[in-house]
């Protein structure tokens, strides 16, 4: 039998504030931030389901999400067997994303949507709400979200939002979080120390997965700007080092360019540990005023392959060209890489730091970018200067694809295209 772990203070401010007796119950919403694993999540959507009840019989509701898998995932999965056991009813409609709920003579449904980018405003255009749950808020454009809050038209509906910060001249921050009470919306801010269910080795745990900006927004709550140097944890005595064993598995990764360098690293794996062992890295035809063709980028991959077991490429899935010459070899099976920027750095980050990751003396183009890799802080938003990032590039592409797939399951998920 589960033990019941009581709810903390504000856990039992995000259930309660709409209630009777509430000081805050006229409030038009809610925003919950602050670091991950702080238990918001689950307490918003319990709370969200509840007031819809109390508000409203008949009446249709949307969760939103950064995408349907995600919410799924993070909110949907857990919220309903939740919602069982207080004794509502559910009936989940997963072909057309919608789920059903009854409890006594009451029945609303809510619909699910995935707030991916720009277009996805139109997938809730034109709905009448009672009131609308946003996950993962900060992740979502603007339009969707201004979409979703104008759905709620009906007398007495409310917003509920939920983020882990980004950047500090974020669009939400500035025209949410900042004029919460302009908006009449209550804002509760939330670290793990919020969550009585994490045990201290749980939080001991998630505050060694990351660094920098990420350890401050992510641990910490705080609505940062990433500054300074992308790898500051990069160490030269304690990364750059041999292995006196042998490799069990090879890899190659490439940042692909014609006008802008291109760089090829190849990946050994020894005692669990990986080694950059060796690089090409072409400074470009911009430089020099002679630009390789495909064909001779790859007498290079050959070259530094040198007869080797290679497992896999990991490539920039923008490298079609590229790709489509590899595959007509039929030698070396070709794996897009995870191109997402910002969790790939983060996931380098952890690799730096537990020891995971290590160059050969001889990768010079790699150490030097790593010493000269920086946020551009001119600019008010997340995002790496586009100067010293081709090395970094295929180092991201190799440790969020193949690190990451292997250490946290499908969220870093690729897909391969077999020789042929």
């Amino acid at each position: 039998m589960n033990r019941f772990i009581p709810f903390s203070k504000k856990q039992l401010a995000v259930l309660n504030w709409w209630c009777n007796g509430s000081d805050v119950k006229n409030k038009n919403g809610i925003i919950c931030d602050g670091a991950v694993r702080s238990g918001k999540t689950l307490c918003m959507g319990i709370s969200f389901i509840c007031w819809s009840f109390y508000a409203f019989c008949d009446t249709s509701f949307a969760i939103c999400g950064k995408t349907i898998s995600s919410l799924k995932r993070n909110v949907i999965t857990p919220l309903l067997p939740t919602l069982k056991e207080l004794g509502f009813s559910v009936d989940y409609r997963i072909s057309r994303n919608m789920v059903t709920i009854s409890r006594g003579n009451v029945t609303n449904r809510y619909y699910l949507f995935g707030g991916r980018d720009e277009s996805s405003a139109s997938l809730i255009q034109g709905m009448t709400l009672g009131g609308v749950m946003l996950d993962e808020v900060a992740l979502m454009p603007r339009s969707f979200v201004e979409q979703a809050v104008a759905r709620c038209s009906l007398e007495n509906s409310k917003y509920f939002f939920n983020c882990n910060p980004e950047h500090p001249y974020h669009w939400f921050y500035m025209e949410w979080i900042k004029k919460a009470e302009e908006k009449n919306v209550l804002y509760i801010h939330f670290t793990m120390d919020d969550n009585p269910s994490l045990s201290e080795s749980v939080k001991k745990r998630y505050k060694s997965l990351y660094s920098g900006a990420f350890y401050e927004r992510f641990i910490e709550g705080k609505w940062v700007t990433a500054q300074g140097l992308v790898y500051p944890m990069f160490s030269p005595e304690r990364h750059i080092k041999r292995c006196d064993g042998g490799f069990s598995r090879y890899y190659l990764s490439c940042d692909y360019g014609t006008v802008n360098p291109f760089s090829l690293g190849l990946w050994g794996e020894c005692d669990g540990k990986w080694y950059r062992l060796d690089e090409y890295y072409y400074y470009s035809g911009r430089d020099n005023g002679i630009q390789l063709t495909d064909e001779e980028y790859y007498r290079e991959l050959e070259r530094l392959a040198n007869g080797k077991d290679i497992t896999a490429l990991i490539i920039d899935p923008s490298a079609a060209s590229f790709i489509q010459t590899v595959l007509r070899h039929k030698k070396f099976r070709v794996i897009k890489a995870n191109n997402d920027v910002l969790s790939g750095i983060n996931r380098v980050c952890q690799a730096l730091k537990d020891g995971e990751i290590f160059i050969y003396p001889c990768c010079a183009d790699a150490i030097r970018e790593f010493s000269i890799y920086r946020w551009d802080d001119s600019i008010k938003k997340d995002a790496v200067k586009k100067e010293n990032d081709h090395a970094m590039d295929d180092i991201r592409y190799f440790v969020a694809t193949v690190l990451g797939r292997e250490g946290q399951g499908n969220s870093f998920a690729s897909f391969a295209i077999e020789r042929n």
